[in-house]
């Protein structure tokens, strides 16, 4: 296993300002910088956290999962005086895309490098967003050949995913049908039957999720606990409070803060209101978005009209959640967090959130990009190496550009000549027909225009036939192209947007994780290619 760090060509206007410190920068309350990361602790040391009772929420929460000797040191440690690095995903099936994965390494890899720096016990956090309804985002994945399997019909209630059970045996079905495309390794009948395993003791997406994720990251004592979890929520209720004393005020500045986001030329990421509370109100494992009307909270699908005595109350039941807004803010009251670690599109609306947290006498975390991945087989190697291609021009659209150069070597050109002067040909006979018709008085000009695009397009359709029987003969050269295509860039996006874990593990085994954390990263924006 090599790593590789590459810098990519900028995507992401939002992204490459903020890593750059450049006007996004302002949108924060901290820069990418490691004073950041001192003054931030500096900050902390004002900030109250029930450190104890979180820690033992915590510990039941992930009980039931085994808890490894790294998960008791970070516990103890949380329990005591340490700070943390957190970062969070939807409980996706088999994990979800690889940047979940991606993103509990980087939690990872910055809590151990921040430990060293700072000199005091930091310690990695996976927020899981099992309060999250769209079970239509979580409920797929795609096989190696590319094909989208969902799990489960749609539903148009929006019951949370830590309320939404699973069916054992539909399940295990799904995931055999995965497993399937992977092709067999002396490691798939193993690795299979784990995975099966978990099934058999999963009860809800989250369920599932957290035991998958949990048991390749245990030895690194990534402590999970899930935004729905009951007793979370009761321990949060007077941080709910602080949200509903505070609605009116949050709104109001988030949607400016948007408002001015978008004056820059970025995109809206929210389309934050002044009238939103910014909660939801949680009934039967469904959740309600709540809006403000003339000092009540309200949502109609739902039939509640809350007043603000009546929101706390239900506070106290553990009835409300968070949305895109607050949860972030609810990260930080709960945890003392040092820094967050989230993707673009994260990035994108917590740039909408700083003058919401002053409102709440805080500062937004140091905000540090998750780590970019792209996994490298040998058999992919081989074919970059054949075509002279780096792994980042291949990343930056370079096979595309190949694959037609080779198209247009190849290609009969001569027939197509012909073709094309036989379409020449077709025009002028027909033009000269036209104009005798007219001469003579004959009104058939549609049914001559008709007849001549009949004729273009049959020769059109002979001339895909021929560029075809040209492609199939030369389809091993051009297997090359969709081969590494097809790894690196599947539908058009980086592999972990599309693949999980699973194909890799696969072939390279369950310790895949761990090898991974033995690397060397440097979490300055550039992209990370692992040669596996």
């Amino acid at each position: 296993m090599r790593l590789e760090q590459v810098e990519l060509k900028a995507t992401n206007p939002l992204l490459h300002s903020y890593q750059q410190n450049g006007e996004m920068a302002s949108f924060f309350h901290y820069e990418q910088t490691q004073q950041a990361f001192e003054q931030r602790l500096e900050d902390l040391q004002k900030h109250p956290v029930r450190r104890q009772e979180l820690a033992e929420i915590i510990r039941n929460f992930m009980a039931p999962y085994g808890l490894s000797e790294k998960d008791e040191q970070h516990l103890a440690e949380l329990a005591d005086n340490a700070v943390t690095v957190v970062g969070g995903q939807q409980a996706g099936l088999l994990t979800g895309p690889l940047y979940s994965v991606h993103k509990a390494i980087t939690v990872i890899v910055l809590a151990n490098a921040q430990r060293e720096h700072l000199g005091v016990p930091v310690v990695p956090v996976f927020w899981i967003a099992g309060e999250d309804h769209d079970i239509d985002e979580i409920n797929h994945t795609f096989t190696n050949d590319l094909r989208k399997v969902s799990y489960g019909e749609k539903t148009k209630l929006k019951k949370q995913a830590s309320y939404t059970e699973v069916d054992q045996e539909a399940l295990s079905s799904w995931v055999r049908d995965i497993f399937m495309s992977f092709g067999e390794t002396a490691l798939t009948k193993q690795l299979l039957a784990d995975v099966l395993a978990v099934v058999a003791q999963s009860t809800t997406y989250t369920d599932f999720f957290v035991r998958l994720m949990h048991g390749l990251f245990k030895q690194h004592g990534l402590l999970m606990i899930d935004a729905a979890d009951e007793a979370l929520r009761r321990y949060e209720a007077p941080y709910f409070e602080r949200l509903i004393d505070h609605a009116e005020d949050i709104a109001k500045v988030v949607t400016a803060r948007e408002a001015k986001l978008v004056e820059l030329g970025y995109p809206m990421p929210i389309g934050a209101t002044e009238d939103a509370a910014n909660l939801f109100y949680t009934q039967d494992g469904a959740r309600y978005l709540l809006v403000r009307k003339d000092g009540q909270f309200l949502n109609h699908a739902a039939n509640v009209h809350f007043s603000v005595a009546d929101m706390k109350e239900q506070a106290q039941l553990g009835n409300f959640s968070n949305n895109v807004v607050t949860r972030p803010m609810m990260q930080d009251m709960v945890f003392p967090v040092l820094s967050f670690v989230g993707g673009p599109g994260e990035l994108a609306y917590w740039s909408t959130l700083k003058d919401g947290f002053e409102v709440l006498d805080m500062k937004v975390p140091v905000f540090t990009p998750r780590l970019n991945i792209t996994f490298v087989t040998n058999h992919v190697q081989a074919l970059l190496s054949d075509l002279n291609v780096t792994v980042k021009e291949a990343l930056e659209g370079k096979i595309a550009e190949l694959r037609e150069a080779f198209k247009a070597q190849v290609y009969d050109k001569e027939a197509k000549q012909t073709l094309e002067a036989t379409k020449r040909m077709l025009e002028k006979q027909y033009a000269d027909l036209h104009e005798h018709l007219i001469a003579n008085d004959l009104h058939l000009n549609a049914i001559v225009d008709k007849n001549l695009n009949f004729h273009k397009s049959q020769l059109d359709f002979m001339m895909r036939k021929i560029e075809q029987e040209v492609l199939v003969k030369h389809g091993v050269a051009m297997r090359r192209f969709d081969d590494i295509e097809h790894e690196l860039l599947p539908l058009g996006g980086f592999q972990e947007r599309t693949y999980t874990p699973y194909p890799y593990l696969n072939v390279y085994g369950e310790t895949l994780i761990d090898d991974l954390l033995t690397l060397t990263y440097t979490l300055d924006g550039r992209h990370h290619i692992v040669y596996l």
